[in-house]
């Protein structure tokens, strides 16, 4: 699954990358958590369209929200036959832009936080569903949850399970027309929910400091030293200022808002 990730590019780059027309300036994030807003790409009238949107999907079909289960992450297996989804799938996906991710490997004598990212140091793109609630008064609140599926090489010793990455090539495939979508073209969508590349990603353990929703700051990202970094086959990462840059392998081997 993915329950935190972070966003600290600038908010120029983002745009520049995602290709949307708003201009939205936002500090950056490095614990964002489930029901906060959160940025997402999606298409209106057959243009990219930013927007926030609560992170914890409430279908249309949904009565009370207070009773029905927080839906965070929408498993990628079998999606378009599951209830919550069916109708998303089809004409409601998006890109939820990200830096990294974060992930918690089992073990005594408490789980391992590990931070995962691009080894570019590039942004990615998470594979994310959308949806408008409507109230009984007609209050609407736009939600999103990002698809997950299982995990690639790189990731199965932290966990197994990864959020859907998709490449800056396959938006406008991802996307769609931004109109009412045949079974088809929703069907070569469903085709990129797999995945990673082995090679894309690197992760290395932090500080547990991130399971408290309430720390939000660069020195989350930061290369904790308790553990070995090398363990299981995942590389050693340098301790990081404020600026991410790409990990190389070696060569053995209270809520808070986003704006």
């Amino acid at each position: 699954m993915c329950g935190r990730y972070t966003l600290t590019s600038a908010p120029e780059a983002i745009r520049k990358l995602f290709g949307y027309a708003e201009q939205p300036n936002f500090p950056p994030r490095y614990n964002i958590a489930p029901t906060q807003p959160i940025a997402v790409v999606r298409l209106i009238d057959g243009k990219r369209q930013f927007a926030l949107m609560r992170w914890g999907l409430l279908p249309g079909w949904v009565k009370d929200p207070k009773a029905f289960s927080l839906i965070i992450n929408a498993r990628g297996e079998g999606i378009a036959d599951k209830p919550a989804f069916k109708n998303a799938i089809k004409r409601r996906r998006c890109l939820i832009p990200a830096d990294g991710f974060y992930e918690w490997r089992a073990g005594a004598p408490y789980k391992q936080p590990f931070f995962i990212h691009a080894k570019s140091g590039e942004p990615l793109a998470f594979a994310g569903l959308w949806e408008t609630w409507t109230g009984p008064n007609g209050e609407e609140v736009d939600t999103a949850a990002i698809i997950t599926t299982r995990a690639n090489e790189t990731l199965s010793p932290v966990h197994e399970r990864m959020p859907v990455i998709i490449a800056r090539h396959d938006f406008d495939r991802w996307l769609g027309k931004g109109e009412i979508e045949s079974n088809v073209e929703a069907a070569l969508a469903q085709v990129l929910i797999c995945p990673a590349p082995d090679k894309l990603l690197a992760a290395y353990p932090v500080s547990t400091e991130v399971n408290r929703v309430a720390n939000d700051n660069p020195k989350l990202l930061e290369l904790f030293t308790g553990i070995l970094g090398g363990e299981s086959g995942l590389p050693r990462a340098p301790k990081r200022e404020k600026v991410l840059k790409p990990v190389k392998p070696k060569k053995d081997d209270g809520q808070g808002v986003l704006f």
